[in-house]
Formats: structure tokens, sequence, C-alpha cells
């Protein structure tokens, strides 16, 4: 993750992107016809204030008018862009199986020199506005020119877009049924340049306005939404407390705190022989565990051990990926849609 000094991240700095209606239609693609099943395609978009005039949408080859499917919101990195980010994770091969879309946006140059997300900046930490809006937007768009089941709409990214992810998990738990975050940060971790750069090294400052579980948002009342999180614990980019500080958050927002969740641990080895820890939470009303796969969990945390900056099980025809690890994007698949949105949560 790269943060640009230049980028003062003030509060009102940018563009505010305030949030039209949920029926308003971005004007550029009124009218035009939906994208073939088996497409890979760049799809122009537009949005009043906004930067993005562009992002990449994957419709499966078993797409069908009739059929609604799971839609993955994937958020880049910084340095990357949407073709780069799909070859990197392998998502749009992962997603065919599972007759899902994968909706990539893409941050321009203009919107920060690295094409980073701005997650750091109180004006993309809001629901409706800044770049949470937009990117909500791009998600409404396609939701309205594919069949989509609303139950499983999801998030995910890596570092600057994992820690957007975690965002707009907390903004929008109406939309957005479980989160993945690969080598981010939580919600509210920073609030201008210099404590995104003190967080990524050492993990956010205590700031209890600042915690996922604390913020009130106009979707509060809602539960908080599953999250899974990957991190290497030699990240020299982010540290990794920021993972473990991603599960403290989700846990403390948990059905009556961390008190009543438990939690059970597994170790293994990835094929290239990448060594891992893996740890299930779930609440200690569900009799079952990682042992019991009728199980539901609040949170898992993979610590990916010597991993560093780097999407863990990619393509090395994409950047910012470990080849040997294990395989996240399909796990982050496997958690997403063994999490649907549930009615009144």
């Amino acid at each position: 993750m790269v943060i640009d000094r230049a980028d003062k991240g003030q509060p009102g700095a940018g563009p505010s992107h305030s949030e039209p209606p949920a029926s308003a239609a971005p004007k550029a693609t009124t009218g035009r016809p939906a994208e073939l099943p088996g497409s890979f395609a760049r799809v122009a978009f537009s949005y009043p204030g906004a930067p993005q005039d562009h992002y990449y949408l994957y419709v499966p080859p078993g797409a069908n008018a009739g059929t609604p499917m799971p839609l993955v919101l994937m958020l880049h990195g910084c340095t990357q862009n949407p073709q780069d980010f799909a070859t990197g994770t392998g998502m749009n091969a992962a997603a065919a199986p599972a007759n899902a879309l994968v909706l990539y946006p893409a941050q321009p140059g203009s919107a920060n020199p690295k094409g980073c997300w701005n997650w750091f900046r109180p004006t993309d930490q809001q629901r409706g506005a800044g770049e949470p809006a937009v990117l909500v937007a791009m998600v409404r768009e396609v939701m309205a020119r594919h069949p989509v089941d609303a139950h499983r709409v999801y998030v995910a990214g890596l570092s600057a877009g994992g820690a957007m992810a975690a965002v707009l998990g907390r903004e929008y738990p109406d939309m957005f049924a479980a989160v993945g975050v690969h080598s981010g940060l939580q919600a509210g971790a920073a609030h201008n340049v210099m404590g995104a750069l003190s967080a990524m090294k050492n993990g956010a400052k205590p700031d209890p306005a600042a915690r996922a579980g604390a913020r009130q948002s106009a979707a509060s009342a809602l539960l908080p939404r599953p999250i899974i999180v990957f991190h290497g614990d030699a990240d020299g980019t982010v540290h990794a407390r920021n993972g473990e500080q991603l599960i403290d958050a989700a846990l403390a927002s948990a059905i009556g705190g961390a008190r009543n969740v438990q939690q059970e641990e597994q170790t293994g080895r990835s094929p290239g022989g990448k060594s891992y820890t893996r740890t299930v939470y779930y609440r200690t009303a569900d009799s079952a565990g990682p042992s019991n796969p009728g199980k539901t969990a609040v949170a898992e945390h993979w610590v990916l051990h010597g991993g560093r900056h780097a999407w863990a099980g990619g393509h090395a025809g994409g950047s910012h990926t470990d080849p040997g690890g294990v395989n996240a994007t399909r796990e982050i698949l496997r958690f997403f849609l063994a999490h649907p949105q549930q009615a009144g949560q």
C-alpha cells in the first residue's frame, strides 16, 4: 500500500459524491444491454462529480436472465488496476462454478496518484458520500442490469482496497452480506495521511470513536457483517496488528460482545509449503464449530506465517501475489457463499 503525501487527507478534501436515491441510475448507462455470459468487459460508468469513468465486470458462463446470481465487489490495492487484480487473484475462474458476477472498480490517478482507494479520508468513510457512495452506485448499476441475488452481495479487497472493503461493510451492512479483507485495516483506522502511515506501520491507535463497532450509521440497527481476514505476519507494508484489530472490532460488535464468542484454531500448510493458522470465531449460542460444517461464523482469521504484503495463493501474472500461499480467493469465496444476508440482520 502506498499513501501519497501530497494528499493531505483533511476533512472536506476531494469531491463529496453525495449519494442519489437508490433508484437513480447513471445517465451514461441507461438502456445499455447487459454484458454477455462468459465475458470480462470494460463498462463505461458515469456518476455526478466522480472521477471514475469505468469498471470491469465478469459475467459467468452460466448466467441466465431468470436466475439471480451472487455478486462480489473486488477492490484492488495501490498501483493496481482491475485487470491486474483479476489476473492476480484468479477470482473470475473461482466465481465461474458458483455462477457469480465479479465487479472490479477502477480508481483513477486523478483520485489518488498511486491508484489507492482513499480509505483514510473522513469524506471517504461515510455512508452516502465520497468513494463509498460511488462504489455502491456501481453495485446498484450492476444489480439493475443483471439478475443479482440481493441476499448474496459481498465485498473484498487487498491493502487499501481491503481497508475500503471494511468501510463499506460498516457503512452498508444492508447491502453487503459479508466482507473479506486481505492485508488491510479496520474502518476508521485513520483520518488523515499521517494517521494512515502510523496505522500501517504499527496498527491503529486506540480511538473509541473510530472503532467499527462504536460508530453509529444509518444502518446501525443491523448486525455487523461476517468478516474473513487474511494477513501475513511478515507484512512490512501493513503491520499484521491491523488484521488482529479487524477481528477485534468484529467480535466487539457481535451479539453480546466478545465474551459470547468462542473460537477454534487450526494450523496447516498450503500446497506450496506456506504455513498458516486459521481461527474461526462463532457465537456460543451456536453449537457448532469448524469441526461441524453446519456452523455460521462471526469471523475467520488467517495468519499467513512468513507472508508478506501479497495476495495469498495468487497468480504470478498479477502484481502483489504470493503463488505459494494458501488460496485466499477460494477461501474468501467459500466464506462468502456460506453467509447470505439474513432477514433482519
